[in-house]
């Protein structure tokens, strides 16, 4: 291994994946809203989505597509563009879901599923952001590393990156599964979820700032 990670960059990784991971942003507001309206089980496919999107980019990061989007600033901003019109799509989704309180009309309801989840992250140019300072700042290989040890170093990133990611978003999803029981009214679950959606939206605020700037 040419980048082993001691104890002390483990600890900073771990609270870099704490920070970043259960911050407010567009997947956590998206899982606080399914949990709500399907609960934490039928979550789970978000919940992972997210979570594979992100570190499947950080492999993709660390293996040379960072310096790749560097370059090519318009693939960026492209990316910007791309992420602002999902985000609006997925919040009108949420914004115009009809609050389904029954058993059997919840079944029939589909929440967003695990490829909705990666696409978000792999359009959020955030979470590219935050994918290039893991890979630069944990997974740095050493000079003139062979691709194989590159490979193994941004793998062991990832899984303890994981380890921490994994249970730090779910809370966003058992949190709004713990709001089932204030919104058992359609009414209240439908102002919530505009309320969602307009979180949604203004997530993308600091997108929007660096686009027109």
């Amino acid at each position: 291994m040419t980048f082993p990670l001691t104890s002390d960059l483990l600890l900073a990784l771990a609270g870099f994946a704490f920070v970043t991971s259960v911050s407010p942003g567009p997947g956590n507001f998206l899982l606080l809203a399914s949990g709500a309206n399907f609960g934490f089980r039928r979550t789970l496919p978000l919940v992972l989505g997210i979570s594979a999107g992100f570190l499947t980019m950080v492999f993709l990061v660390g293996m040379g597509l960072g310096p790749l989007l560097q370059r090519f600033p318009a693939v960026y901003g492209a990316l910007k563009i791309a992420c602002i019109a999902y985000v609006l799509w997925l919040a009108w989704k949420i914004a115009t879901s009809s609050p389904k309180l029954g058993e059997a009309e919840e079944s029939a309801a589909r929440p967003f599923g695990f490829f909705q989840a990666a696409l978000l992250q792999w359009l959020n140019p955030k979470a590219w952001a935050v994918a290039l300072i893991v890979t630069v700042s944990y997974a740095a290989p050493a000079p003139g590393a062979a691709t194989a040890d590159t490979a193994a170093s941004l793998l062991l990133v990832i899984f303890f990156f994981a380890l921490v990611n994994l249970p730090s978003i779910s809370l966003w999803a058992a949190s709004g599964m713990a709001l089932r029981r204030l919104l058992n009214e359609p009414r209240r679950l439908r102002r919530f979820n505009l309320v969602m959606a307009l979180l949604l939206v203004l997530s993308m605020a600091p997108v929007v700032l660096t686009l027109s700037g």
